[in-house]
């Protein structure tokens, strides 16, 4: 397992990503003054994105399932939590783009390698889905 977002599991047998990148940044409000340098506060946390590239060959290694199943949980607008391999917290987070390019058809159109981008912003821990908050959540409004 290379990590998981969810219940989703980046791996051979689903989708493995060759590149993990991340771009943490944090914010400081800026006030002009005369002739000098702008005053800078800090104003705590900014956004932090991590983008996964990679691709699979259906044939050998993942499977197109895999990209519909991370379509379907971006377009739910939910939060997971996403662990790495040795068991690293990142924290919560939301899929916010997925890009995908086909190669090499077969005659049906079946791509024998897709390449993929998946784009993902850290959100409040707070907000993270899971099976038994979806469910109280449910029985809450029920009652």
């Amino acid at each position: 397992m290379l990590a998981s977002l969810g219940q989703f599991v980046f791996g051979l047998s689903t989708l493995a990503y060759q590149e993990l990148q991340r771009r943490t940044s944090w914010k400081h409000a800026s006030t002009s003054r005369v002739g000098a340098r702008n005053a800078r506060q800090f104003n705590g946390p900014g956004d932090d994105a991590i983008t996964l590239t990679g691709w699979i060959a259906p044939d050998q290694v993942g499977k197109l399932a895999s990209i519909a199943e991370l379509r379907t949980m971006g377009d739910a607008g939910d939060a997971y939590a996403l662990v790495d391999g040795t068991g690293s917290v990142y924290g919560a987070f939301i899929i916010e783009g997925l890009d995908e390019g086909q190669t090499l058809h077969q005659k049906d159109g079946t791509p024998r390698r897709v390449e993929f981008t998946i784009t993902l912003m850290r959100v409040d821990d707070g907000l993270v889905q899971t099976k038994t908050k979806t469910k109280t959540k449910t029985n809450e409004t029920k009652a």
